[in-house]
């Protein structure tokens, strides 16, 4: 299964660059490789984060975004543009943007999930509640300060509150990459951990599993992707729900080498395959961000009441 589903993001990323190319191949080329090289950044970290975040949650519904990051992420937007003016947003490099949404959102993560995974700190609909209230102050935050601003300051806000791939800046994309590509060899040697952590807390510790370093560990590396993910092209709340799930159901195993490389691989092609249909076929239409979010939305739903019957 992990082979049809490298071959099938091998040709959703060929189908991605290749299709309908009018005019200049070398313009095309130029533009679609950036494109293409996002979103495998943002659907290798998505995956991979969201699967090893469900197994330290003891949760299959909870996903770094559920827990308030993308409210997170908007909130640093505005209040630097409420506090600056947009003068001086758009001054800012690109990299320097990424580096403060990327150090908050790392901050933010390791101290809620620190005291939200302590042993007396487990129940599922506590977790659920937390995250849902958290993005909820976030978001009305941001909502109070975005009615203050100037029309061109809010104008400039807008542009960075929803998800694109198609704007993407090629020197971020080189160190967003390289970010995520050590982050993801950061966690290699973790998985084997993860599958003791699987188990839950009580079976862990009489393994003589180092709980709470491995934990720690692992939740930094998680940070970091989703950091990584969300800075560079904005927020996409459901897509680690919808990814990680698919991820458990088509690939047979409970070992998290072969459950995180499904979820990367199935992360790439949500990304790269929806970006194609919404971008190619559907011609802009409308955005990933919001078929992810429907249908996501509603998956979280159909999970959330499966989970409370049972």
């Amino acid at each position: 299964m992990l082979t049809v589903l490298g071959l099938a993001c091998l040709l959703a990323a060929v189908a991605y660059l290749t299709y309908d190319v009018r005019g200049s191949w070398d313009y095309a080329m130029d533009l679609r490789t950036r494109q293409v090289g996002s979103l495998l950044v943002v659907g290798a970290a998505v995956g991979a984060s969201s699967l090893v975040f469900q197994t330290i949650a003891g949760s299959r519904i909870l996903t770094p975004s559920v827990m308030g990051f993308d409210a997170l992420y908007l909130l640093v937007q505005t209040i630097i543009v409420f506090f600056f003016g947009s003068a001086t947003f758009l001054m800012m490099g690109v990299a320097e943007r990424f580096l403060i949404n990327a150090g908050a959102l790392v901050v933010f993560g390791m101290l809620l999930f620190r005291w939200l995974f302590g042993r007396n700190s487990r129940n599922l609909l506590v977790l659920v509640l937390v995250g849902i209230v958290i993005g909820s102050l976030f978001n009305s935050l941001t909502s109070l300060a975005s009615r203050v601003l100037s029309p061109n300051d809010f104008l400039t806000l807008q542009d960075v509150m929803f998800a694109t791939f198609n704007t993407v800046d090629g020197d971020l994309l080189w160190i967003v990459a390289v970010v995520c590509v050590v982050g993801l060899l950061a966690l290699v040697p973790l998985l084997r951990y993860l599958d003791v952590v699987d188990l839950g807390y009580d079976s862990a510790i009489a393994l003589g599993l180092p709980y709470h370093r491995v934990v720690t560990l692992t939740l930094a590396v998680v940070t970091l992707l989703v950091a990584v993910s969300t800075a560079l092209v904005g927020p996409m709340l459901f897509l680690g729900l919808i990814v990680a799930n698919l991820a458990r159901q088509v690939v047979p195993s409970h070992r998290h080498t072969d459950l995180v490389l499904g979820s990367v691989f199935v992360g790439i092609l949500a990304t790269v395959g929806g970006q194609f249909v919404v971008g190619h076929l559907m011609d802009n239409a409308t955005t990933l961000s919001v078929v992810v979010n429907l249908v996501g939305g509603i998956y979280f739903i159909l999970l959330l009441m499966r989970t409370v019957r049972l």
